[in-house]
This record gives structure tokens, C-alpha cells and sequence, in this order.
């Protein structure tokens, strides 16, 4: 790899500055990362500064203030949050609703890009700002200097936010067993009692002048940082921040700023919780919160490195017990993690199985037990090293193409919590200086010594409140706990791996044919065996490579007796492995590399879906062969996968919203038998594992007409070699490769269904608009335009004007296969008792849509979004594979990927008029409305 001159000489710099290991000084701080400026304003407001061209034209803004609802009086529950939503409603420099529609105007999408969170100690602003104008720059900041302390706050404003949270809270559930969850938790009434939602009661009572003292007290620059992460240069950013936040002044008398304190368990306990809507049941291990501020210090780092390693370690170990013949849980996890600023908390979770919670929590407490006795082997410390090398090595190597989004969070956390920002480069070199000289003996040491063994417990169960679920009592999860201790533990005794996956290569097919296309930058091969491959080779990313297949057939080509089989004929193959591995047996093979291969029978096509860095594509490449011609039969795993996925949907049948979705694919299709539809217990216990590996085998053991698209940082000439050896070899068996139009329709006429079911006061509406359709690329994005403008009107109507939501989704697709159809779909939570409200104010939407068109404004608003994300899109893989991948599955001509812009650009509101009027038909639509139980 070509290095800049710049690039190179920082290398040279960053490594010549690291002294040998034995001269490091443990008591060093940890170095700051050379591009990122840190600094404090005179008035004690905080500010974090980086350069990352990463995309261009575009920065990442953060407003952080440590003010959370911990901090809210007894009038102010469910108010930190309130003032979070009121930096939306009016400020010194934006009216109300002026500014979602200014940033709008700029392309930044409201909910998608521009957002905001509240939680226990922190309240964080997202603003994501396009760089197209130097205006808009001074003024982004503005917009977050507002937020800092130009919030209006008017009564008015507030009161018609009230209903908008409450419709929030409402949409999230309750508090009901929130409270006495974190109550418990965290061993400490007011983390119950000051839930960042706030209570339903508290909500319809506060004053607004409650809101406004909050704001106050806690908005102010000794509490705030911001963060300026994007293309630009820093100097300015810093001249920026003193133009818009160094005015600011804090009150005279301050409140102090103190945090809750979170005491150790005194005893053992345990909480038993149902829920009508549990998706999953699950088991939780908490213990006592340890007081931890970050050791910023080289030997804090080292020391936490150790505690990585272990860690890591030990979720290898969970999940291979999750892959058992009679696995204890489905899925389960180990680790220590903060949970407040200055506390940190060992956890254990699973979700559960058929077993229940007994076996979970006995396997969760015993193989905790197990590391802390016995430790680990000197295998599994090999693996957990090569994988964080190789980790690291990627952070680094990527370090100019990460995300400015991404590369805010580390900021964020270390103005919150004050953990240091040494980053990728420094930790990369760390890593290769610290990490060989980790021993076995150190990490068992550190392990036994951090575990827990026999401290004060909270035991949690959470799952559904429906009959046919077994929960445990109090005491039984305790007594489980108990006696899992008590027991005598055996070392873990592990086999041997290989180091390669392939001892004998194949034979190599050869390269027939090659054509390259100049303008879009990709080279097509025939190979020998009639695999076509189409390469693009990018620097996007300088670590990353993307690889895609498909070929039509898919579950299409099945009948009734074998929709489920083919549903899951390649998840549950995945499951077993390759060759002679189990999956967990595979990983513990690839350890290191970061590398994937999966493939999958979809509706209509079977699919590939693989990655890999640079240096591993060979490793990929083999691993797409062994899923063709090296698939495993497990019966054991086979067994084990029932048994989970059988307790998932036995969980998933006690939604509401799993069950709705269900009903409503009914009624669109009239219960037609080849509908894909919400699987039941039962229906897992029909499958046999002969049948399924055949299904796999008859689609995956010829690669005949596959179609394979690689993106990423690759050389051509270099890739051919290994495509030839281990594509061009892949079998190509004689066997159906079209797919098959099984006739299934969404049924005419207009069709209403209510559906009641939950206990919550709150229901879900679903417009449901089909019709058959000639499809174009042209008239595709049209729809969804039109579906992007609804969404804008939804916000503006439904929710600020009318107060009627808190969320709600529009979304229109135009699809050429198997037939020609356009569907528009309206997805409307609301309070029960807003249902006809909704509906009618919806419906008036789509008519005045049909009557007049959008607003040319709010179509403005979509093209300036969407011809941005387009910019950004074309210097990212994923992107190029899926509509390479897209282009060639439809046959159209991929050139198309590079007149998107263009394409936006031609839509009209008049277009979009009749878009409406063709596809949106009064007399022709599924009304579907989720009721609680109780009329």
C-alpha cells in the first residue's frame, strides 16, 4: 500500500515515539491521539475537534450535555426528556417548525439523520450537516449554540409537546415494570423513580414552568461539550466554537452537579417479570456495581487489555455451549461493562430455550466458575490474541475511510465518562507491543481475581405473561443460582484445530472471456465452468472487500409440502458447518481473519452473501466453495436448532405485532397456501433434516448461470488466479435456474380486518395499497419519492399539528419480479383511541396528494437528501455491490448507477401527482387496525 508522504512520515513519528516495552513507564499517561483537539473554553465549556474526510462535505455535530432525568426534581419526572424535544420547537434563530424544515431544505432527514436521545446522566443532540454552502456551516452551529441556551420554551409549545411524549411513552410500552427493573438493578429507588420517559401520571401533570427551570439549572457550559468530527479544517472548527459558545454564561449559583450513588447488594434476590409482549424469554445475573473511574494510564490500558482477552474468551465459550446437541439457552453473554459514570457491573444474560431458566442460569454461574477456577488454555488465549491483533490492525489500516459518525461515539464517551482517546494509530502499536508479552498465567490470574463467585445476586427473569410459558419463582431462580455455585467444576478440556481450511485446492477452471467497462470502472469474466463474475476494485476502504451472488430459482421453484423446508434449507445447513466443523469449530479455524461466507434460498433466488479484508479474500473464496461442495450434516445441531427455534416462536407467537403482521398478509393474499407466513411450534416439529440437506443440495450443488460481483480494494489481475481456482472448479450440474411466478396476488376490493390482541391502550394501523404495475427504474424512484414526501406531511400533520402520533412511516416500492407490482404501505401507531382520527387525517393526505401534488418545497426537501446520501453512496462499497448485483438481476443496464443524480433531479410534483392518482385507489386497499384485547 502507497502511503502519502504526510501519511508516512506520522507513521515514522508515532513508532520512533513508542519506547521499547520493558522502558515503558506503567504510571504514563495514555498518549492523545495526534489528530484530535481537545480543549475548554474560558466559561469551562468543552470541545472535541478531528479532521475526517470521511464522507466529504459533510459534518458530524454533537451537542453533549451531562444532564439526564437523574437530575430532575420531583415535578420534573420524564422532563429531561420534554426539554430534549422542545430544542425542535423554537429558538432565538428558529421559529417553531423552522428548523426541522431549514435542515430538511439542506437534505438533513428528520428522525434518520438529525436526532436526539435522553438518558439517566446525559442528553445527546445529533446534527449531521452537508457542507454545500459556506453559510449553512456558521449556521449548523447556530443551530446547536440554540440548543445550548436559546431554547424559547413557550407555553404554548410545551403544551402541545405534552401530547406527543405521551403518545412516545405510550408507543415504548409504560414504565410499569421499567421501574421496579431499575429500581432493583441498580439498588437504588430513584433510578426507578426517575425512568428518562417519565410516568404517564407525570407527563399530564407537570407545569410547563418545570420544564424551563430544568433548562436553567443543568443547560450550561461547565456541563456541555460539542463534537466536530468532518471535513474541516480544525482551525476554523475551533474559531467556531468560541464564536457561538463563549459567550455563554452558567447561573451565578450554580446547583451542584452530583451523581447517584449506587450501593452494593446486601443479599442475594431475585425479580420475576411477565410481559404480554415479550419477544423472548430471558434470564439476567446482575452483581454488585463496583465503583471504576478509567485508568488512563499505560498500565490501565494494559490492564484492561488483559480483561478483553478473558473476556472474549469466555463468550466463546457461551456460545459454543448455545450450539450444543441440548444447548442450556439459545444465545448467552458474560461481561463487565459501566452502567453509570463512575460504576461498572459484571452481567450475565441468556435467552432462554426449552428448558427454561434453570439450565441458563446453571450454565451462565458455572462456566463463569469454570474460568475463574481453571482459567483458560493457552489455545484459546492464541485465538483471543489473533483476533484482537487483527482487529486493531484494521482500525488502523481504515483509519482515514471510518465514518465521521463513528468516529464521534469515542468522543462522546470520553467527555462523559473520561476515558482516553490514544486512537488506532497508538493502539495499534500498543497492541504489537503489549499483547506478545500477555501470559496465560496473567490472564487466568486477572480472571480468577475479577469473576464473581459466590457475591450477592440479582437474579431477573423476563418473559411473556401468556399460559404456556413456564417462568420460575423467586425462589427457584435462587435456588438455582445457589446450588450452581456448589458445584464441582472440571477443567474445559479442548481438541486441536488446523491452521488452513483447505489441505488439497481444487482443480481451476479458466478464464474464457473478459470485458472491462471504463465509465463504471468493472471488469466481467466467463469462466470456464459459465460462472460470470464482475470485479470492481475500489479505495474506498483500503481493508475491505465485498462479494454478492445470486441466481434466480430460489423457494419459487417449491411446493406447499416444501415451504418450510426451503425457508430454512440454508440457515439451518449454516448451522452444521463445513467439512468436519461445527460452525464454533470453524471460528476457532479462522481465528484472526475477518472473514465471511454465507449463502441463502430467497424468495426467488439463491443467494451469496461474503466479506473479507484484502488479505483474506483467498480464505473467502474458499469458504463460498465449501458451502457449495463441502456442506455438514449434523443430526445433533440439526436437533438443537429445532429446539431453539421452536422456543423463539412459541415467544414470538405472544406479540402482537408478529401476530398482526401475520393477519394482515392473510388478508392481503387470501390465506393462499404458498405464503410465507408467521411459522408456528409446530411446524418446526415437521421438518426432517434428510429432506432439508436435500433442498440445499439440489440448489447449491451446481453454480450453473451464478452470477458473482466482488467490490472493494483488490487488484484485477491479482484476483483472477484465485476466481479461476476456486469459482471457476465450483460444479455446474444441469438444474432449473429460473424462478417461477406461483401465481400468488393480493386479493381485490377493499378489505377492513380488526384485530384485538394486548393489553397496552394503544393500537397500529396499516394501509396496505397494491396494484400491478409495468416496471421502470424511472417510475420505481418515483414511488418511493412519493412515500418520502408522505413521511414529511405525516410529521408535519399528524404529529406536530395534530398531535396524533409520535412516529409514523410511509414506504412505496415499485418490484419487476416475479410480476410487475407497486405496493404503498402506511405503518400508523397511535393511542387507541385516535384510530378513526388517524385514519381520516392519513386519508386526507393521499386525497389532497392526488388533488394537488406535493408541495414543491417538501419534494425539494427529498431531492436535496436524497442527491446528497446518492454522493456519499458512490464512494461506498455496499453500495456498488448492491446495484451491480440489482442492475444484473434485472437486466437492466448497470450504467444506471451513475445517473441517479440526474434521475432526481427530473421529478416534478405534477409526476408525483400522478404517481397518487395511478397507484393510491380508495376502492382497492387492506385497512388492518391492532386493538387491545379489552373493546
Amino acid at each position: 500500500m502507497k502511503l502519502r508522504a504526510a501519511a508516512a512520515a506520522a507513521v515514522i513519528l508515532l513508532v520512533s515515539a513508542l519506547p521499547a516495552l520493558a522502558e515503558i513507564d506503567p504510571a504514563a499517561p495514555l498518549p492523545m491521539a495526534r489528530d484530535i483537539k481537545v480543549g475548554k473554553l474560558a466559561n469551562g465549556f468543552t470541545y472535541y475537534i478531528k479532521q475526517n474526510a470521511k464522507p466529504e462535505k459533510r459534518l458530524e455535530l454533537r451537542l453533549v450535555v451531562k444532564a439526564g432525568s437523574m437530575l430532575e426534581d420531583d415535578d420534573q419526572r420524564g422532563l429531561a426528556h420534554v426539554t430534549e424535544h422542545m430544542a425542535f420547537n423554537g429558538s432565538n434563530h428558529f421559529k417553531r417548525h423552522e428548523l426541522v424544515s431549514y435542515l430538511q431544505s439542506i437534505g438533513v432527514k428528520f428522525g434518520a439523520d438529525l436526532n436526539a436521545y435522553t438518558g439517566f446522566d446525559e442528553t445527546v443532540y445529533i446534527l449531521p450537516l452537508p457542507l454545500g454552502k459556506k453559510e449553512d456551516l456558521d449556521k449548523g452551529f447556530q443551530v446547536l449554540e440554540d440548543w445550548a441556551h436559546g431554547l424559547v420554551l413557550n407555553d404554548a409549545d410545551i403544551e402541545s409537546e405534552r401530547a406527543i411524549v405521551l403518545e412516545e411513552l405510550r408507543l415504548r410500552g409504560g414504565t410499569r415494570n421499567t421501574k421496579d427493573l431499575y429500581a432493583k438493578r441498580f439498588n437504588n429507588e430513584r433510578y426507578g423513580d426517575r425512568l428518562p420517559s417519565g410516568t404517564v401520571e407525570s407527563l399530564h401533570a407537570f407545569a410547563p414552568e418545570a420544564v424551563k427551570r430544568f433548562y436553567r439549572d443543568w443547560y450550561r457550559p461547565d456541563l456541555m461539550a460539542v463534537i466536530v468530527v468532518g471535513d474541516i479544517d480544525p482551525a476554523e472548527a475551533e474559531q467556531l466554537v468560541n464564536k457561538h459558545f463563549g459567550k455563554m454564561a452558567g447561573p451565578a449559583a450554580p446547583r451542584p452537579r452530583i451523581y447517584a450513588e449506587i450501593p452494593p447488594y446486601a443479599a442475594n434476590d431475585a425479580l420475576v417479570q411477565r410481559y404480554n409482549e415479550a419477544p423472548s424469554n430471558t434470564v439476567t445475573i446482575t452483581y454488585p456495581a463496583e465503583p471504576h473511574r478509567p485508568d488512563n494510564t499505560m498500565a490501565g490500558y494494559r490492564a484492561q487489555l488483559i480483561e478483553r482477552l478473558y473476556t472474549s474468551m469466555l463468550s466463546l465459550r457461551l456460545a459454543e455451549l448455545a450450539q450444543s446437541a441440548n444447548p442450556p439457552f439459545i444465545q448467552g453473554s458474560s461481561a463487565r461493562s459501566t452502567i453509570a459514570p463512575g460504576y461498572r457491573m459484571f452481567q450475565s444474560n441468556a435467552v432462554l430455550g426449552k428448558g427454561g431458566a434453570q439450565p441458563a442460569v446453571t450454565a451462565l454461574i458455572q462456566e463463569n466458575e469454570r474460568a475463574r477456577r481453571h482459567g483458560f488454555t493457552a489455545a484459546e488465549l492464541e485465538r483471543a490474541r489473533k483476533s484482537l491483533m487483527s482487529a486493531a490492525e484494521v482500525r488502523y489500516r481504515e483509519r482515514d475511510t471510518i465514518n465521521s459518525a463513528s468516529v464521534a461515539v469515542p468522543l462522546i464517551r470520553s467527555f462523559l465518562l473520561g476515558e482516553a482517546l490514544p486512537g488506532p494509530a497508538y493502539e495499534y502499536e500498543f497492541l504489537k507491543e503489549l499483547l506478545p508479552a500477555v501470559t496465560l498465567e496473567e490472564v487466568n490470574g486477572a480472571a480468577a481475581k475479577a469473576l464473581p463467585s459466590g457475591q450477592p445476586k440479582l437474579a431477573v427473569y423476563g418473559g411473556s405473561d401468556r399460559g404456556e410459558v413456564r417462568a420460575p419463582s423467586r425462589d427457584a431462580l435462587l435456588a438455582a443460582a445457589a446450588a450452581a455455585e456448589a458445584t464441582p467444576l472440571p477443567p474445559l478440556v479442548e481438541k486441536v484445530y488446523g491452521a488452513s481450511l483447505m489441505d488439497t485446492l481444487p482443480k481451476p477452471g479458466s478464464i474464457v472471456k473478459e470485458s472491462v467497462n471504463q465509465a463504471l470502472g468493472i471488469t466481467e469474466l466467463s469462466l470456464s465452468n459459465g460462472v460470470r463474475v464482475v470485479l470492481k476494485p475500489t479505495s474506498f476502504k483500503t481493508q475491505q472487500v465485498l462479494m454478492g451472488g445470486f441466481r434466480p430459482g430460489g423457494q419459487s421453484l417449491y411446493d406447499a409440502a416444501d415451504l418450510h423446508s426451503a425457508r430454512l434449507a440454508s440457515s439451518i445447513v449454516a448451522g452444521m458447518g463445513l467439512m468436519d466443523y461445527a460452525p464454533l469449530e470453524l471460528g476457532k479455524v479462522l481465528a484472526g481473519k475477518s472473514v465471511q461466507a454465507a449463502v441463502n434460498i430467497s424468495e426467488l433466488y439463491e443467494n451469496v452473501n461474503a466479506s473479507a479484508g484484502t488479505a483474506e479474500v483467498e480464505t473467502m473464496l474458499q469458504l463460498v466453495h465449501l458451502r457449495f461442495t463441502r456442506p455438514r450434516k449434523d443430526e445433533n445441531l440439526f436437533a438443537s436448532y429445532i429446539a431453539k427455534q421452536r422456543e423463539l416462536a412459541t415467544a414470538r407467537a405472544a406479540t402482537s405485532d408478529a401476530v398482526f403482521g401475520d393477519k394482515i398478509t392473510g388478508a392481503m393474499y387470501n390465506d393462499h397456501p404458498l405464503l410465507p407466513r408467521l411459522m408456528q411450534p409446530a411446524d418446526y416439529d415437521k421438518l426432517k433434516l434428510d429432506r432439508v440437506a436435500e433442498i440445499y443440495r439440489e440448489r447449491f450443488s451446481s453454480a450453473k448461470d451464478f452470477t458473482f460481483v466482488l467490490v472493494g480494494s483488490f487488484e484485477v489481475d491479482k484476483l483472477k488466479p484465485l476466481l479461476a481456482t476456486y469459482l471457476g472448479s465450483l460444479p455446474v450440474a444441469d438444474i432449473p435456474t429460473a424462478f417461477r411466478d406461483r401465481g400468488v396476488r393480493p386479493a381485490t376490493g377493499l378489505i377492513k380486518t380488526d384485530i384485538y390482541r394486548g393489553s397496552e391502550k394503544s393500537s397500529r394501523i396499516n394501509l396496505r395499497f397494491t396494484s400491478e404495475a409495468p416496471y421502470s427504474e424511472d417510475e420505481a424512484m418515483r414511488v418511493r419519492a412519493l412515500a418520502e414526501v408522505l413521511n414529511i406531511k405525516l410529521v408535519d400533520v399528524l404529529r406536530d399539528e395534530k398531535g396524533l402520533l409520535y412516529t409514523g412511516s410511509f414506504t412505496g416500492k415499485l418490484s419487476k419480479q416475479p410480476y410487475g407490482q407497486v405496493a404503498f404501505s402506511a405503518n400508523l401507531p397511535c393511542a387507541s383511541g385516535s384510530v378513526p382520527k388517524v385514519i381520516a387525517a392519513t386519508m386526507d393526505l393521499l386525497k389532497k396528494m392526488q388533488e394537488q401534488g406535493p408541495d414543491p418545497a417538501d419534494l425539494a426537501k427529498v431531492k436535496t437528501n436524497w442527491i446528497l446520501s446518492y454522493r456519499r453512496a458512490l464512494q461506498d462499497n455496499g453500495f456498488w455491490l448492491n446495484g451491480l448485483q440489482g442492475a444484473y438481476a434485472n437486466g437492466s443496464d448497470p450504467a444506471i448507477l451513475l445517473r441517479d443524480e440526474q434521475r432526481i433531479a427530473a421529478i416534478t410534483p405534477e409526476s408525483l401527482r400522478e404517481v397518487a392518482k395511478r397507484y393510491i385507489k380508495f376502492d382497492n386497499y387492506v385497512q388492518a387496525v391492532l386493538h387491545p384485547e379489552t373493546k
